[in-house]
């Protein structure tokens, strides 16, 4: 894999251009995204698009995010676009928040699954606003891991992933987010998030009101209308549990497990994690990652505070523990 290294809030023209031509011909780069690195390819591209299912072992039932510069662009890939989603697009783009909105006949069925819908992104990472800039067209980039691994947050994480590619890899240093963009379904009357991330539920609320939270629901039709809806996803080599209480976690790594507690108290050794949300969230792959290089085999997690905003956190946690 050929890393090059760029300075993630003022990426260097001439790697950003070299990356964009390797897009262009038909290649796939991997870079950063504020959430995590990405796996990318031109979305017009379908032998392009082929290639991310094929290097990640992702079913063809499963769509992509197509990633654009904001709204203008997002508008051209959409059969419709209802208010809702102008007014979540003013309030969080650029940043961590997907749309799902009605198709445009010309948007490629392996973008969206063979699906009615398309969901859609505008990063606000520099390294990824660059890169489409430069090639001028929008990106599909799923997370540039294996099909239900752990999410990349670091270009380390990639490449462990994917030793031996012959891909370009723009390493910008770890992803501020460090979780996976909320996801939106803008279609229904009330709009209804189906993969919680970054963006919370009670920051939607403040734009639109009425918010559905049904995670992990599909379509009328039976389709998959967002990426990220496995039962198990982003999990680690090792075996995750989520215990029910911190007593209970505590007792189990007495018997050999590696314990990860949210804040402070508990044993010293612990692995920490923030007690804000957030800062849980930025951090909760990376040291999942850290966990596997060093071979853990079982890792139990006191259960998140049962509190808004920790929506995300327990998402993962729930889908990288089963088995």
């Amino acid at each position: 894999m050929r890393v090059v290294r760029v300075d993630a809030h003022a990426p260097e023209a001439s790697a950003i251009e070299a990356a964009a031509r390797e897009l262009a011909r038909g290649q796939l780069v991997a870079f950063p995204t504020e959430t995590v690195y990405g796996l990318g390819a031109r979305a017009s591209d379908a032998a392009a698009v082929a290639k991310i299912f094929a290097a990640k072992g992702r079913p063809a039932s499963h769509p992509l995010i197509a990633h654009v510069l904001g709204e203008h662009d997002a508008r051209a890939l959409a059969r419709a676009w209802p208010e809702r989603a102008s007014a979540l697009a003013a309030a969080f783009w650029p940043g961590p928040l997907t749309l799902v909105v009605s198709r445009a006949a010309h948007v490629a069925d392996a973008i969206t699954a063979g699906g009615d819908s398309v969901a859609l992104r505008a990063p606000s990472h520099p390294v990824a606003r660059a890169l489409l800039a430069a090639l001028g067209e929008p990106i599909v980039a799923p997370s540039a891991n294996r099909y239900q691994s752990l999410s990349p947050t670091r270009a380390e994480h990639v490449v462990s992933q994917f030793e031996g590619a012959e891909w370009l890899l723009i390493d910008a240093g770890p992803c501020a987010a460090g979780i996976e963009s909320t996801v939106v379904d803008v279609r229904p009357p009330v709009a209804r998030v189906l993969r919680p991330g970054s963006v919370t539920l009670e920051a939607l609320r403040a734009v639109l009101g009425a918010v559905d939270f049904a995670p992990g629901q599909v379509i009328a039709s039976g389709a998959i209308a967002s990426p990220g809806m496995d039962a198990r996803h982003y999990s680690p080599r090792a075996r995750l549990e989520v215990a029910t209480s911190r007593a209970a976690a505590i007792a189990r790594a007495e018997a050999g497990a590696a314990l990860v507690l949210f804040g402070e108290g508990g044993p010293v050794d612990a692995h920490r994690l923030p007690a804000d949300p957030h800062d849980a969230g930025s951090a909760l792959y990376a040291l999942l990652h850290a966990l596997d290089a060093a071979a853990v085999a079982t890792i139990v997690v006191e259960p998140p505070p049962a509190r808004p905003g920790w929506e995300a956190v327990s998402d993962r946690l729930a889908r990288a523990s089963v088995r």
